[in-house]
């Protein structure tokens, strides 16, 4: 691991806490708080930092549990390793089985979506309820041109791992008000050189987008595991200016979830909780109190 001298974070007072997985690799996370559990799986290129105003809001009543995705954040980043689907499902169960988490609350974002709903189908009976920001869990054509350039031969690899244009790019491209500049460093931090962004490319790799994809049928798997939550009380919070996850995967959702409390937010981009953090937050605690409580 190169980092673990980070300097200080901007809205980030936690200390990472570490779990080794399959292969002998350092998952980070956070677990802070105590209470009803609030599980909270970010995406790419994010990291557990995404939730940081999540966890500062919410620790005082519950515990709040985010893990940074092998190759992501502050866990390990191998260049040698099988960033599939299939095992990041397989680490954050082997994490939420070693803190004994028996029921929580699960917050997705961007592939968080297919991670974290990817164990939740396995375990429907552990969850109490989901909160859905801007992200998909179920296969779809669509791939935006920017996102499938970084995944051409030669091209993909200079652009994400040696211009981090994924990372940086997304520092104002998912949001649509600035980032003040210490939160962009916030986001950018882990991902500092050549070597530590071979996640970031990875799982630009692994949307699967045709039955060849090695992860095409861990995705068809998750899918189908949504049935298993039709139970679960769900929040859904979405940016309505977001290249990617746009709005068809926000009617998706709601087509598959009717009952879910839907709130779209207009004027906010695929970073939803740096647009709408103000109006995100109430919403996600008055569910919590009605949900898990």
């Amino acid at each position: 691991m190169t980092l673990p001298n980070l300097p200080s974070l901007a809205e980030y007072p936690f200390q990472s806490r570490f779990l080794e997985v399959k292969g002998s690799h350092r998952l980070a996370y956070l677990d802070e708080g105590q209470g009803p559990a609030v599980v909270m799986v970010h995406g790419n290129p994010s990291w557990s930092y995404l939730y940081r105003n999540l966890v500062s809001g919410l620790c005082d009543r519950y515990r709040c549990i985010v893990p940074d995705h092998l190759g992501c954040g502050l866990s390990d980043k191998p260049a040698e390793y099988p960033y599939r689907l299939q095992n990041h499902i397989d680490n954050l169960e082997s994490l939420l089985e070693t803190l004994g988490i028996e029921r929580c609350i699960l917050v997705v974002h961007d592939w968080g979506g297919a991670i974290g709903l990817g164990w939740a189908g396995r375990h429907p009976e552990r969850v109490a309820g989901v909160v859905v920001l801007n992200t998909a869990a179920f296969r779809s054509n669509r791939l935006p041109l920017r996102i499938a350039i970084c995944r051409w031969p030669l091209l993909g690899s200079l652009l994400v791992r040696g211009l981090n244009g994924f990372a940086r790019a997304a520092s104002f491209m998912a949001v649509t008000h600035p980032m003040p500049p210490a939160i962009a460093a916030g986001f950018l931090a882990p991902y500092d050189s050549w070597r530590n962004r071979i996640a970031l490319l990875r799982f630009v790799e692994d949307i699967p987008m045709d039955a060849q994809h090695p992860s095409w049928e861990t995705l068809v798997g998750v899918e189908a595991g949504l049935l298993r939550l039709q139970h679960c009380p769900m929040l859904l919070c979405w940016g309505g200016r977001d290249f990617c996850f746009n709005d068809t995967f926000y009617e998706e959702w709601r087509r598959r979830f009717s009952q879910a409390e839907a709130h779209y937010f207009p004027e906010a981009g695929h970073y939803v909780l740096e647009d709408g953090l103000v109006d995100i937050l109430p919403l996600l605690e008055g569910f919590l109190t009605r949900t898990i409580d």
